[in-house]
């Protein structure tokens, strides 16, 4: 990461990128015309556009693509895409059913927004790794681990007080169960305590903005009606982070199964 220049930012994979991003915007818009429908005779209600027109949005999504383009790896992406996409639909089932959030369109879930996940894991990945850049150029690599262990306990103790808290008129559900059980042995089993920590810290920062823009836009509501609560910034955080575990842990799988021998099936034909 020390020697990045605009040719090794931009790859050919990130031109695919690129296109899987506008593909998915097309579909969207194909399927869900009405919700585009809206937002564009909103903008054109007395002609001035530019007054209504949604800059916190675009800004967001600019953001979101320009970081996804660099140093794009589609053989490394694709693992990010396929638990975003996944861990992103269960989340918003979790929601939405338990009734802990709720969309305009009262779908529970509404499909077109799961492709948000996956595009904001690889946002939050390129954040995490110009973050570890960032801290290996000051501290000359040389930072303490302790104090990366620490920030971890922290960020996580207050994140799970939070959590507990936020979810409680829901703790007799089976989904808020199941959370609660897979955040606790994300914080209680910790693999790089300071990859762990940037995750989290670059995820809660673009979550803070993707809750600020649909919470105030109505787009989705929360039982707390705040805009947005901490606990939802925050778990994009946790969920980032949850993304990356999961991903290790498939990496794993894959290289167990690689270093099983095959096994021959010997079969002698012609013999008695």
């Amino acid at each position: 990461m020390s020697n990045i220049t605009p040719s090794r930012l931009w790859t050919r994979d990130s031109s695919v990128l690129l296109g899987g991003i506008i593909l998915t915007m097309i579909v969207v818009v194909y399927f869900w015309w009405p919700l585009a429908d809206t937002v564009i005779k909103r903008m054109n209600q007395d002609g001035q556009w530019w007054l209504h027109t949604d800059w916190l949005l675009i800004g967001i999504f600019a953001f979101m693509t320009i970081t996804i383009m660099a140093r794009a790896n589609l053989k490394r992406d694709a693992l990010i895409i396929f638990t975003a996409t996944c861990g992103g639909l269960v989340i918003e089932a979790w929601g939405t059913q338990t009734n802990l959030w709720h969309y305009y369109t009262a779908e529970r879930p509404p499909l077109w927004i799961i492709p948000a996940w996956p595009i904001a894991t690889l946002s939050i990945d390129r954040i995490t790794i110009f973050l570890e850049f960032l801290i290996k150029k000051i501290t000359k690599d040389k930072a303490p681990k302790i104090i990366f262990k620490a920030a971890h306990w922290l960020i996580f103790g207050i994140f799970a007080v939070l959590m507990i808290s936020f979810v409680a008129p829901t703790i007799d559900k089976s989904f808020t169960i199941f959370s609660l059980l897979i955040c606790a042995a994300i914080i209680f089993t910790p693999t790089e305590y300071r990859r762990t920590v940037l995750i989290f810290i670059a995820g809660a920062a673009l979550g803070y903005f993707l809750e600020l823009w649909g919470t105030t836009r109505r787009c989705w509501t929360y039982y707390s009606l705040e805009t947005p609560p901490l606990f939802a910034i925050l778990a994009h955080g946790m969920a980032a982070v949850a993304f990356w575990r999961v991903g290790l842990l498939l990496k794993a799988i894959k290289r167990k199964i690689s270093s099983v021998p095959r096994l021959k099936l010997v079969i002698p034909w012609g013999k008695r």
